[in-house]
């Protein structure tokens, strides 16, 4: 029986199955963490960002809640940008977050957190602070089903003290052991929404992250392929809401509206599933469809739901509602032309030279295994991968939603812990890896066979970019005062850390290396970094 509260805790844990801890402790969390118990899995990270970025993955890969420890104000104020992340990447997380001795809180002492609840607002979908050490366990337990029902970080601040104090074990604990939800769908609702598309002459299908899992895929494709109709993956999606080597996948919707008008020209009815209506950047004037064009939006996500404007929401599993939706439909002809898009690979550059992008993404599309995990932080060249490599199983692509940097090395980690079934490869700019690099040595520490594809240019090409828009936009030069930083190694930094790594020069040398990593990928024992120099 447990005697303290950090072996009721634990228990909780246990129930649970959270029994893998990401941490970068500090004092606060000595007397948590000393002596851990042999059936809980301790994984460090040198910085409290990685912590969070890793158990992100973790989370997200398994569709329950990881656990992720953090010390006090300087910890949890250093993750708070990827607390943010986790958020609106709908990834359920338990924080624990260290506080100073609760006898002596009053007198604001060292390392004291004040207000430490506002210190992440509002990322966090719960704050627990419990009043006494015996309601640490309970306020655990419910931060568990906080961050799943509310998919984002569920926090709870205990003070170093607590956790030795006797438990009550008489108390019961203010939270359900199961917490089950019904994923059937109201037959009212699925006529509502065949009666929305059965009147369209031409629909069409718009999916997002919050499809991203087995079921709705195959309720995807049954409703697709019984309406005939092209499907779109919203923009800026942080996962793949449908397969995207399927033949009536039309590719991804283009952020602005004057774009977005022209490629949903035609369409009366649009029904968007796991995605909003419709994410953008950046803003333009004018409307977001057409007149005439009815909108309809099937999302599990309130907040997504309340914000779309549409003439119709459901607020429901995906899954529940299009595969009943599919079977109720009539299967309407096959159109004369195409529905889906065609991707060619472009040929490899000359013998020796650099290549550029898209030779990189040509050379990882021809060989990544189907069931692989592909981690993306390349902003400037997001489109490209989009357009040349496939997401083809869920789970298949994962991004930051929310377009913060320092996401994809420690998610990509991640991900790799919890699934290691399956291959993870994490596409990164140069820039990108610089914010969380530090994450590689948990990867070659803990053995995690990632591999971490980094495309190195010396520079913020995306701030470049924007720069030269805007430069347009003003009738300026666009000119940006940030230098280049092409003396940095991304390779020397990698191996600093323990983590194997190699640069590359030349596509013959990346499509070598590939041929030989990537067949044995799932099977990997130890990370490797490929530092490629791509043309810019």
């Amino acid at each position: 029986m447990p005697t303290t509260v950090r072996d009721a805790a634990f228990d909780v844990l246990r129930r649970h199955g959270a029994t893998t801890l990401f941490a970068n402790p500090g004092s606060t969390e000595i007397a948590l963490l000393t002596d851990l118990p042999a059936d809980l899995e301790f994984v460090l990270a040198l910085h409290e960002g990685s912590v969070v970025g890793m158990a992100t993955g973790w989370a997200l890969a398994h569709d329950r809640p990881s656990v992720a420890i953090l010390h006090t104000t300087a910890g949890l104020g250093n993750a708070v940008g990827a607390l943010a992340t986790a958020r609106v990447n709908r990834a359920p997380l338990v924080v624990l977050v260290g506080q100073q001795d609760r006898r002596h809180l009053a007198l604001e002492p060292f390392l004291a957190g004040h207000r430490l609840d506002d210190v992440a607002a509002p990322a966090p979908v719960w704050v627990g602070e419990p009043p006494r050490p015996q309601d640490v366990p309970g306020a655990l337990a419910r931060a568990w089903h906080e961050a799943r029902d509310h998919r984002g970080p569920a926090l709870v601040i205990v003070p170093m003290d607590d956790w030795l104090a006797p438990a009550e074990l008489d108390e019961p604990l203010p939270a359900p052991a199961r917490l089950v939800r019904t994923s059937a769908a109201e037959p009212a609702v699925v006529a509502e929404l065949e009666e929305f598309l059965a009147g369209a002459e031409k629909p069409v299908l718009v999916v997002g992250a919050g499809a991203d899992d087995a079921d709705s895929w195959h309720a995807l494709e049954a409703l697709a392929e019984r309406l005939r109709c092209p499907v779109w993956q919203e923009a800026f999606g942080a996962r793949a809401g449908f397969p995207q080597d399927h033949p009536q996948f039309a590719g991804h919707l283009p952020p602005g509206r004057a774009e977005l008008r022209k490629v949903l020209a035609g369409h009366d009815a649009v029904l968007a599933v796991g995605a909003p209506v419709f994410r953008q950047y950046p803003r333009e004037p004018g409307r977001l469809i057409g007149a005439g064009t009815r909108v309809a939006v099937v999302t599990d996500d309130p907040d997504e739901a309340h914000r779309s404007p549409a003439d119709l929401a459901v607020l429901a599993r995906p899954a529940a509602v299009c595969a009943p939706l599919a079977r109720r439909l009539p299967q309407r002809p096959a159109p004369a032309e195409a529905l889906g898009r065609t991707i060619d690979l472009p040929e490899p550059p000359a013998a020796g030279a650099r290549p550029a992008p898209e030779h990189v993404f040509a050379a990882l599309a021809r060989r990544l295994p189907r069931e692989a995990v592909l981690v993306e932080e390349t902003p400037s060249s997001r489109p490209v991968l989009h357009a040349l490599v496939p997401a083809r199983a869920p789970l298949g692509f994962l991004s930051a939603a929310m377009g913060g940097l320092g996401f994809a090395v420690p998610a990509a980690i991640g991900v790799r812990l919890a699934r290691p079934d399956r291959p993870v490869v994490a596409v990164v700019g140069d820039g990108s890896s610089l914010y969380a690099i530090q994450a590689l040595w948990s990867a070659a520490h803990y053995g995690v066979g990632v591999l971490v594809l980094v495309l190195a240019n010396g520079r913020y090409a995306i701030m470049d970019q924007l720069a030269a828009r805007h430069g347009e936009a003003s009738a300026g030069p666009g000119a940006p005062p940030w230098p280049t930083f092409d003396e940095v190694s991304v390779s020397g930094l990698a191996r600093s850390l323990g983590c194997p790594a190699r640069r590359v020069t030349t596509t013959e040398e990346l499509e070598s290396v590939l041929d030989d990593v990537l067949p044995a990928l799932a099977g990997r024992t130890e990370p490797l970094v490929l530092d490629v120099a791509v043309a810019s």
